[in-house]
């Protein structure tokens, strides 16, 4: 089984750069879908407060650290099971909702967060949205380098974040975000953001890395997916992750989990990379962080 390469984040921590992103995964079902995963390869798991799945996400990333404990005593603690997985080895996100805003709420959203995961620490928060009419991100932002300095965080960052809000951010964050994840797929490159980023120290991730679904049935995608004799999907992740981004696709099935997680074994050329990059359109699947508020 081939697994995903690491990068590392500016405080020296390092996740997986492909992920299992569980928007719109309903809570019934997280916790057989996060356990699918876990037993694909998948180390890294992106979830929200908003999603209402925690609960089940943090029950089969439990259920896994227990098998493998049990597994480790049948071997007289020797540590011989293949399957053998401790807490360091999975990597967890989640973010803070828009109305949990604010430093104090923040807080107690994080408390709500973690025990509904079951778990000691998150290895990486994010606020979810800037909603800049509110004026909060600032304020939101200092509970999020609290709960660093606590350590019950291993990293910090943003999502949905416009190149202003980050400005903003950075004229009074002591700790710079780990992360900014944005809508990015083929008709939305984010160039600007991502050379920002580059500049701050900041690492692009990518929600909604398949345009969801859209930009699939794009003929140029179509195309590189029978030269390479792959799936539409496995096209768009791979170019995702040759150009350096953290990536977290949605599945909702065993099959598509499986399917996103086979991107390891070829590479698209650079003529077919400047094929994609010629499919900006400046497309948006979801919401203008302006508009959401």
């Amino acid at each position: 089984m081939r697994f995903p390469g690491r990068q590392t984040l500016n405080n020296g921590v390092m996740m997986d750069r492909l992920g299992y992103g569980l928007y719109k995964v309903p809570p019934a079902g997280a916790e057989a879908l996060v356990s699918t995963a876990l037993g694909e390869g998948y180390r890294r798991f992106d979830t929200a407060a908003m999603y209402g799945n925690e609960v089940g996400v943090g029950r089969a990333i439990g259920g896994a650290i227990g098998d493998a404990r049990e597994a480790n005593l049948g071997t007289g603690g020797s540590g011989e099971s293949v399957h053998a997985l401790a807490r360091e080895d999975i990597f967890v996100t989640t973010k803070v909702w828009n109305d949990d805003q604010g430093y104090d709420a923040t807080l107690r959203a994080f408390d709500t967060s973690i025990a509904n995961l079951g778990l000691d620490y998150v290895d990486l928060y994010l606020i979810h949205w800037p909603c800049a009419s509110r004026g909060l991100f600032v304020e939101t932002y200092k509970a999020l380098e609290t709960l660093y300095r606590e350590g019950k965080v291993r990293a910090i960052g943003v999502s949905n974040f416009e190149p202003g809000h980050l400005e903003q951010l950075m004229q009074s964050a002591e700790v710079v975000p780990a992360v900014n994840q944005v809508e990015m797929h083929p008709w939305l490159q984010q160039t600007r953001l991502r050379t920002l980023h580059e500049q701050l120290g900041i690492k692009t991730e990518a929600w909604s890395p398949l345009g969801r679904g859209q930009v699939l049935t794009d003929p140029a995608i179509v195309a590189l997916a029978e030269k390479y004799g792959r799936t539409p999907a496995q096209i768009t992740i791979r170019w995702h992750l040759q150009l350096g981004n953290l990536v977290i696709p949605k599945a909702s099935t065993a099959g598509r989990i499986k399917e996103n997680f086979a991107v390891f074994d070829f590479e698209l050329d650079e003529e077919d990379l400047d094929g994609i990059a010629a499919l900006e359109r400046h497309h948006r699947t979801g919401s203008h962080p302006d508009n959401v508020k």
